[in-house]
């Protein structure tokens, strides 16, 4: 139960507008602190009381608000700046995937926790009554095998969902057996390989005045620039002069 109302909370500051979240301030401060006392005619302790849940109550909105804004553009930026997926963690992989999703128009819900019980499933998806769900392991040495894939499969089973309704995705790649039980199953395989030329589309990109072609966001000891990305073209575009596009890029 406390685990629903957690994600319902972080779902709820994670999709509403500053001007709500200050609605709600005003709710809780002023009415609940401090009109809601006086209409009813409570004495100074109760109005200290209740003045200070308010307080409180406002506070832990306006901080939930601002720490979902914050982990946000962390997951977004991921997209951007990640070039060696390898330094990411575990919860930073299953943001990229998710994020790499959102960005193709899925609705992306979140089931996995680190360190908790999550049933095989990080991700689920919806998009145009269609659905996935998403299993990431962020493997790099080691290859994915039959095992985790008939695991996988007997997890959409108790899902009540087909095998095409179930992506695997992992930083390694599978192996021949875990391969061709994806293709018995029906469930789609996702390697690094795959997942990086995915994110390589859906990256906002800049065009290079030289070639038209995209630009990365990037950054060295002098500050942040813009690079060209296609082979054989210099095209570079320094933002030390331009610090308002360069905020612009990365927290759009």
């Amino acid at each position: 139960m406390y685990d629903a109302m957690d994600r319902g909370l972080i779902w709820f500051l994670g999709n509403v507008s500053g001007w709500l979240v200050l609605i709600i301030g005003l709710l809780f401060y002023p009415v609940l602190g401090l009109v809601v006392p006086l209409v009813l005619r409570w004495g100074l302790v109760g109005l200290v009381e209740m003045n200070l849940f308010g307080v409180v109550l406002a506070g832990v909105v306006a901080l939930g608000w601002l720490t979902a804004r914050v982990e946000a553009a962390r997951r977004r930026h991921l997209v951007e700046w990640t070039t060696d997926l390898r330094l990411l963690n575990a919860e930073e992989f299953e943001w990229l995937v998710g994020e790499t999703f959102a960005r193709e128009g899925w609705t992306v819900r979140e089931t996995g926790r680190q360190g908790a019980p999550d049933g095989n499933i990080d991700l689920k998806l919806a998009r145009d009554g269609g659905r996935l769900v998403v299993q990431c392991k962020r493997w790099t040495a080691s290859q994915v095998g039959v095992d985790e894939i008939r695991e996988f499969g007997g997890t959409l089973l108790r899902e009540g969902l087909g095998g095409s309704n179930g992506l695997f995705v992992t930083l390694s790649d599978f192996n021949a057996a875990a391969l061709n039980e994806g293709k018995a199953l029906g469930i789609r395989l996702m390697n690094g390989r795959e997942l990086y030329e995915r994110m390589e589309k859906v990256r906002k990109l800049e065009p290079c005045e030289m070639c038209g072609k995209p630009m990365l966001l990037d950054r060295s000891r002098h500050g942040w620039w813009l690079r060209c990305v296609t082979p054989g073209c210099a095209g570079k575009r320094n933002l030390a002069s331009e610090p308002g596009r360069a905020v612009e890029l990365l927290t759009r």
